[in-house]
């Protein structure tokens, strides 16, 4: 499994050195980088699988810089990194969010084998969500204004669409699927979709039948991070369509239809000049309603 790392290190050789680690051993790509905490917040980790964290830094410290991180609703892996050798901050770090650790100095084995088994970690875990959220929908209530057949059609068609945009494998592709069996129930509800109501609204509903007060929050956050990522990468993977042959029929036809396409083509600049991270703006509401728009004329096809 591929990941993506965020670099959160006051030391730009430690940096250097994490980053060709991980490209050398083609553990994932570094997709960001800060010298300190105070630089970073969770809107820029929204597509970050993993945050390599140094626990002393000048600005703010590693522990205070989890702990603001997690305020905010960033749902990823920490893995701390320093030379400190005080059992009780380290104890602190764990209890605030760190999932591993890494001694400094940095020795490269180490690394490898920390970042391989926090990929495996994650793997089974995106599984168990995506099953858990599977499960979820098809345990619905017989009584749900959608046959059964209409559940099954229109989780097909979705599901072939996810497969020709390149994000079948996402662990947002699960809560893509519940966003679609909601939009769908609303119109057998004798509701027009035109648009989304407000992001915010939506996932809040969806959390709101499946977990507990105390725990909405929290989860509406890492809903709104795993259907960014999602987004993202379909969007990536059109404009790396594009890139390649520009008469691609699924870019063709997908690629305007889900996305601002000047947007696109700056995405495809960016691929052209080797930029990993974006910074094109994304609609995730436009790309939702689209995606809807896509599996009801897919079902009636």
């Amino acid at each position: 499994m591929a990941l993506r790392f965020f670099l959160i290190e006051d030391d730009a050789v430690v940096r250097k050195m994490l980053e060709k680690i991980i490209h050398e051993n083609e553990l994932g790509e570094v997709v960001g980088q800060a010298d300190d905490g105070l630089d970073v917040s969770a809107d820029q980790l929204f597509s970050v699988d993993v945050v390599l964290i140094d626990l002393l830094m000048p600005g703010r410290d590693g522990i205070q810089t989890i702990k603001k991180l997690r305020e905010e609703g960033f749902a990823g892996q920490f893995i701390m990194i320093s030379q400190v050798e005080n059992k009780e901050m380290i104890g602190q770090a764990y209890l605030h969010g760190v999932d591993t650790y890494i001694q400094k100095p940095i020795n490269r084995y180490e690394v490898v084998s920390v970042l391989k088994r926090v990929a495996e970690h994650i793997s089974v875990l995106q599984s168990l969500q995506s099953i858990r959220q599977m499960l979820e929908v098809l345990d619905k209530p017989k009584t749900s204004p959608l046959s059964l057949n209409g559940q099954t059609n229109l989780e097909r068609q979705a599901q072939q669409l996810l497969l020709l945009l390149g994000i079948a494998g996402e662990a947002g592709s699960a809560d893509l699927l519940l966003i679609m069996r909601w939009l769908a129930e609303k119109e057998a509800q004798g509701q027009t979709i035109h648009e989304l109501p407000p992001l915010k609204e939506l996932y809040m509903e969806l959390i709101q039948q499946a977990h507990h007060a105390a725990e909405i929050t929290k989860e509406v956050r890492a809903l709104e991070q795993r259907i960014r990522r999602l987004v993202l990468q379909a969007f990536t993977h059109l404009a790396s369509l594009g890139l390649t042959d520009y008469t691609n029929p699924t870019f063709e036809y997908f690629a305007p239809r889900l996305f601002d396409f000047a947007e696109i083509r700056k995405r495809m600049k960016e691929l052209e000049n080797g930029d990993k991270a974006s910074k094109c703006r994304i609609n995730v509401r436009k790309f939702l309603t689209a995606f809807y728009m896509e599996v009801k004329k897919a079902q009636l096809s």
